[in-house]
């Protein structure tokens, strides 16, 4: 088939990233897909990029990804990649295109729902420390401690896949929140606090869509290393689900993503009641 590739001017600009873009049209200028590549820069990060490619459904096994695919790759090689990064259903179409076109399992990540009408989350406090929470923004005493905190995502399980220092300061912290702020959702902290030292010891993360309702997302659980062992992760966040509750009512459940290695959490997430719901394989090219 003969298409035609448009390069696109992406609006989603962001300090620490930007995404290149590209067009599919047939020879009547109808669009049949297109492909997005988000390169990072930061230094510790700019050996990787993610790729997302889309096909319309009819226009399939006709050419139409594999061309999008090598204008990806090629910018990519430009732009100095090494790694790039790509989500597929596992089992699925597209998750059998990119193992076609030489791209190999870096992880494995398992997704899971919580339906909050069942959920009745009952759990120990843990001695010594105490819990807090937010919404949007962190406030301003809490923002370096709560910045110190997010080192407790560094020795996260990776799979096969070498991301490089993700390092954060307060205004990255200020900065993501304010842009969950700005799509209208919102975002819900709770963090535990070590009682001794009045720094946090860890955080859970979720966003709630803007109007309350459908689901939200886990954006994050994280322990510092010399904080684990006392539940904090497992208490947290039946403590996040039990303020979502009586915060949105109308919110049908919540959902999360588990490295598939990531067997301590997999097990609080089946506590506290999660279901799963699929899997997907976080697919690598190495160029």
């Amino acid at each position: 088939m003969s298409i035609r590739l448009t390069p696109l001017t992406d609006p989603d600009f962001r300090p620490f990233s930007r995404r290149i873009g590209w067009l599919a049209a047939d020879p009547d200028g109808n669009p049949v897909g297109s492909a997005f590549l988000r390169l990072n820069s930061r230094k510790s990060q700019e050996h990787l990029a993610e790729l997302e490619v889309n096909v319309h459904p009819a226009e399939r096994r006709r050419g139409v990804g594999s061309q999008l695919l090598d204008a990806a790759v090629a910018a990519a090689r430009d732009h100095d990649v090494r790694l790039v990064l790509a989500d597929a259903r596992a089992d699925s179409p597209a998750d059998h295109f990119l193992e076609h076109h030489g791209f190999t399992i870096g992880m494995t990540l398992i997704y899971a729902r919580l339906r909050l009408a069942d959920a009745q989350p009952a759990v120990p406090a843990a001695p010594g420390y105490r819990l807090v929470s937010w919404v949007g923004v962190v406030p301003d005493e809490w923002a370096q401690t709560f910045t110190d905190a997010r080192a407790g995502m560094d020795d996260a399980p990776t799979g096969g896949i070498e991301y490089g220092e993700d390092a954060w300061d307060v205004e990255r912290t200020r900065y993501a929140a304010q842009v969950i702020e700005q799509r209208g959702e919102h975002l819900t902290t709770v963090a535990a606090v070590d009682e001794s030292t009045g720094a946090f010891a860890g955080f859970s993360e979720l966003v709630v869509p803007a109007d309350g309702s459908g689901d939200a997302q886990h954006y994050g659980t994280a322990v510092l290393p010399a904080h684990r062992g006392h539940g904090l992760a497992l208490w947290m966040k039946a403590e996040q689900i039990r303020q979502t509750r009586d915060r949105f009512p109308a919110l049908d459940g919540l959902l999360t993503d588990t490295v598939s290695t990531n067997t301590p959490m997999q097990r609080i997430n089946k506590r506290l009641g999660y279901e799963p719901t699929h899997t997907d394989h976080r697919r690598r090219l190495d160029l």
